[in-house]
């Protein structure tokens, strides 16, 4: 088989955003890249300082995703040396393994020829990372909201978001199966149907690009976040200083332990340079929604970008 070099680019992303848990998902400008060369076996290179730890790790997700989706097909793929690099950090709450994940279904769609629509990728990835809310975003882009029953993934993506965003991202990891042992097994009927009721309006409100009203609804959140709070160090003093700048609000950014602000245009940078003076134990970056979602493009090698 003839290869010529590729290399594929997944989005981050910020899944939740407050009361939207385990469904809604918004794809941000910061990316996994996978650069691809066909080889004699397999091989992984990590680059940069924050995934070296990941060159010694046997479970690698994005051969593991590729090869699931070869599985699904009775199919096997040819070797391949990888050549990894991340624009965001792992463990921090920005959809680091969801990526890899995408970045896998992607893999194999490429080397099989597959030509697999965006919502079976979806459907593959949703089966590995068992939820929608980062996974899809990746593969679409913009916001998605979705529903995935272990048979199937319903997914309503809305392309265009006008929203600013930050990220304050600690230096401490959180991994989601740590971060997802706060949560209670069971919430009492009137108490899910309130908590249901405020994730109607959060959706309703970012269809509509009502980021006040949206804000709003992820303070009420019932879900997720009262549990997980006292795993974000300064989550409710960052968020108050936020709005007190001119944000709308702040969610944590998918389990944690970073955190996500939404503001308004042209008034995130200014937010940041503020924060970043009064907050010296996170590292903020200004962001912005990601439109495309995942992406292929011919590239020779890390260096070549």
């Amino acid at each position: 088989m003839k290869l010529d070099a590729f290399s594929i680019h997944v989005p981050a992303s910020t899944a939740n955003l407050g009361p939207g848990f385990d469904s809604v998902g918004l794809a941000v400008n910061r990316y996994l890249s996978v650069h691809v060369q066909p080889s004699e076996a397999w091989e992984t290179v990590y680059h940069g300082k924050e995934l070296q730890g990941l060159n010694d790790d046997k479970d690698n997700l994005i051969i593991h995703a590729a090869q699931y989706v070869a599985e699904q097909y009775n199919q096997k793929l040819y070797p391949c040396r990888l050549e990894v690099e991340s624009s965001f950090p792992p463990s921090k709450g920005m959809g680091s393994s969801a990526s890899a994940i995408v970045a896998g279904v992607e893999l194999a769609n490429i080397l099989l020829d597959l030509k697999l629509s965006k919502k079976e990728k979806a459907f593959y990835a949703v089966s590995l990372e068992k939820h929608p809310d980062n996974v899809v975003p990746a593969i679409f882009g913009g916001l998605t909201i979705s529903f995935y029953n272990g048979k199937d993934v319903e997914t309503v993506h809305v392309p265009d978001i006008a929203v600013e965003m930050i990220i304050a991202i600690p230096d401490e990891v959180l991994h989601t199966k740590e971060s997802r042992k706060s949560l209670p097994n069971l919430l009492p009927f009137n108490k899910a149907v309130e908590a249901s009721a405020i994730s109607n309006v959060l959706v309703a409100a970012l269809i509509k690009n009502d980021w006040e009203k949206a804000a709003d609804m992820m303070n009420r959140d019932l879900f997720h976040e009262p549990f997980r709070v006292k795993h974000i160090p300064f989550y409710t003093d960052l968020k108050q200083k936020a709005v007190s700048l001119g944000a709308y609000g702040a969610a944590i950014s998918g389990s944690g332990p970073a955190i996500v602000f939404f503001t308004p245009h042209q008034k995130a940078a200014s937010i940041t340079e503020q924060l970043s003076s009064a907050y010296p134990e996170y590292h903020f970056e200004t962001v912005f929604p990601d439109r495309k979602g995942v992406l292929v493009n011919k590239s020779l090698s890390a260096a070549a970008l």
